[in-house]
């Protein structure tokens, strides 16, 4: 298969920084779109396999799978879009599409395993698959997306993970005018869970432990927030939620938000991977038919609903442009919360 050498930025080991690179990607096949990258979102997912904290991380490692540029080639059988279009490219770029989980549109839970944008296999070149933090991608083009016309390409990049990664509980959990929804975290995740739930009809609580996210998350569109270390403020959402959106990426008591949900009501962790501690304890669940439940990203047909949901209502990220040069600045900052809320690569400087 021919390839085309490109400009990217990864890293060679879990402990060396970030810095240019060439790889390889493959020239565009009958069904595929080469999409030449305009910008790509970082995402914590993006530090934590570039320093191997999950383990399993193959290097070089090109992070990035927030992607949005413009379609420069298309295969001879490609229908979708056209040389010129803008396009985006999430967190997957192949699934099986055969069983049960690809065929209902649901490709993040692919039974054969999804193919990630990164550090996944590369079934076309062999090795594993390089992200959004270069020149160009090649993908087929059922998992690339249209972009809505009026979004900023750069605010819309965030939208492939942090975006989807809450609108897929939203609409699995029905939320719709009227509902309760309460988000736990003000980050990447959190600040898009408040907007598409206002967008949706919710009423919307932000849970924060800090109470000077107050300011930012009543301007994000949240009608209330709560300091969810005050005991008497958190006494006053008792049983009040049908769904709350855990955000929070590392362990934590869930504990006290499963108490604030209503009878039948459903706490959905989407930032945290791991065991829990203080261990969940059932007796509220029992007694009030409420679920703790757990979601990742979603599919392609559902991440499409997001994009065109967001061209509808205006909705995109807040962002902070930064340069591919301050990658790894980037990531120090994001682990001190530092960026409100999403970093966004403007790819340009890559060529600089």
């Amino acid at each position: 298969m021919e390839t085309t050498n490109v400009k990217a930025y990864g890293t060679k080991a879990a402990d060396a920084p970030l810095k240019p690179m060439n790889i390889e990607r493959r020239e565009a096949t009958a069904k595929d779109i080469e999409i030449e990258i305009l910008y790509c979102g970082v995402c914590h997912s993006d530090l934590h396999t570039a320093r191997n904290d999950w383990g399993g991380t193959i290097y070089p490692a090109v992070p990035g799978h927030e992607i949005v540029g413009k379609v420069t080639k298309v295969g001879s059988e490609v229908t979708k879009l056209k040389a010129g279009d803008y396009a985006a490219v999430g967190c997957m770029v192949d699934s099986c599409r055969e069983c049960d989980s690809c065929k209902h549109d649901l490709e993040q839970y692919c039974f054969n395993g999804l193919t990630g944008t990164y550090n996944g296999h590369d079934k076309h070149l062999g090795g594993h698959t390089f992200g959004g933090y270069s020149e160009k991608v090649v993908v087929d083009e059922h998992f690339v997306l249209k972009v809505p016309s009026n979004l900023d390409l750069a605010a819309a990049a965030p939208l492939l993970c942090a975006g989807v990664t809450t609108w897929s509980p939203l609409r699995h959990w029905n939320v719709g005018k009227g509902s309760k929804v309460a988000v736990v975290g003000l980050g990447g995740l959190g600040h898009m869970a408040i907007k598409l739930a206002k967008g949706l009809g919710a009423d919307v609580t932000l849970f924060s432990r800090t109470p000077d996210k107050k300011k930012d998350g009543m301007e994000l569109g949240a009608d209330a927030v709560i300091i969810s270390t005050d005991n008497v403020q958190m006494n006053t959402v008792k049983g009040k939620f049908d769904l709350i959106i855990d955000t929070v990426p590392y362990i934590h008591d869930i504990n006290p938000y499963v108490s604030t949900l209503n009878i039948n009501g459903t706490l959905v962790l989407v930032g945290y991977l791991g065991g829990l501690e203080p261990i969940l304890n059932t007796v509220p669940m029992i007694l009030g038919r409420k679920s703790v439940a757990g979601s990742v990203i979603g599919g392609i047909a559902e991440t499409q609903e997001l994009l065109d949901f967001c061209g509808e209502h205006n909705i995109v990220s807040e962002i902070e442009i930064i340069k591919i040069q301050d990658i790894n600045e980037a990531y120090e900052r994001m682990l001190k919360s530092d960026v409100r809320y999403r970093f966004v690569i403007d790819m340009a400087s890559l060529k600089q």
